[in-house]
């Protein structure tokens, strides 16, 4: 085999209040990849559908840890461990683009992620899930400076993850109930530098226990299958106050979805795009209805998805 083609899902981050450690991924919408190997140690990428995409592998969230991978498969502690190659390869990947960098949704982190899954698999999936992640964190760092896991963790393993830590990587995944999510995204830009720049650099003491215990009731929530606890549990005391101001109709859309059964939502990962987690699909339904026509009175373009959490994370299809 010497090209592979996979199916790189859109992420939510943060959850609300596990800002940088929780994720969730999404069944839409995703990327499609495909990536080739070359008998040259290089990085070639490619927009299939005219995205302007950075050709410079280096600056591209796709090239980034495809390069880290090509330097580690040439470094001594590999040869040790037997997993050199036995001649120089390199990688061309080509990118249909259908999650749209600053929307929110994890753009850069299914590039990243896509590319060193379908790596991977051609090279005979000589590294593992942990390793994957370590080099996508070069993709999240090249889109935003930040080496953040909270869109990479659930896009390479599926479901809803914790990242306890970064340095050293510790991922749990968290079991969750088979819930309906309602995205809406307005289309403007809210580039994940940006809004990370705003952010207060400190935080009161009582905001920081407030959201600590949001952080475990929803963990909680999520792996006992008690809804009214997720619901109680999706409040964001310290982030989403500051980056709900970067997004027109936030507070309208949150109250009245609440209002409709939603169990709750908030932004998705740093914007625009904003999410609502439900019980049934019929729900779901009615959410998106709500945000439709809550930016349709704003005059303001948008796109809507309903859709359910991806257990899967990237799938290789062809």
């Amino acid at each position: 085999m010497n090209k592979v083609t996979v199916q790189c899902p859109g992420t939510v981050a943060n959850l609300v209040c596990g800002f940088d450690i929780l994720g969730m991924a999404l069944d839409a919408p995703f990327d499609i990849m495909e990536v080739r190997l070359l008998d040259e140690p290089r990085v070639v990428i490619i927009s299939k559908d005219g995205f302007p995409l950075p050709s410079d592998p280096a600056q591209n969230t796709a090239g980034a840890p495809l390069l880290e991978m090509l330097a580690e498969l040439n470094g001594d502690a590999l040869a040790t461990a037997g997993r050199r190659l036995s001649r120089p390869v390199g990688f061309e990947v080509s990118i249909t683009k259908k999650i749209k960098p600053g929307s929110g949704l994890g753009s850069s982190a299914a590039s990243a992620a896509g590319a060193v899954v379908a790596a991977n698999h051609l090279l005979g999936n000589i590294f593992s899930k942990e390793d994957l992640i370590r080099f996508a964190l070069f993709g999240e760092k090249v889109a935003s400076g930040v080496k953040h896991a909270d869109n990479i963790t659930p896009c390479i393993y599926g479901g809803v993850t914790l990242i306890r830590s970064i340095f050293p990587l510790d991922i749990i995944p968290i079991p969750a109930p088979p819930l309906h999510v309602t995205v809406v995204h307005p289309q403007i830009e809210v580039r994940t530098s940006d809004a990370r720049q705003i952010l207060r650099k400190q935080v009161l003491l009582k905001d920081a226990i407030r959201q600590w215990g949001n952080v475990a009731g929803l963990v909680a929530g999520f792996m006992l299958q008690d809804f009214d606890l997720i619901g109680r549990s999706l409040e964001d005391v310290i982030i989403e106050p500051i980056r709900s101001m970067l997004i027109p109709g936030f507070d309208a859309i949150k109250q009245c979805c609440k209002e409709a059964g939603a169990l709750g939502g908030g932004i998705s990962g740093s914007g625009p795009s904003i999410f609502m987690l439900s019980k049934d699909e019929s729900t779901a339904r009615k959410v998106e209805d709500i945000m439709k026509d809550i930016y349709t009175r704003i005059g303001l373009d948008h796109h809507t998805y309903v859709t359910t959490i991806n257990q899967q994370g990237v799938k290789v299809i062809a």
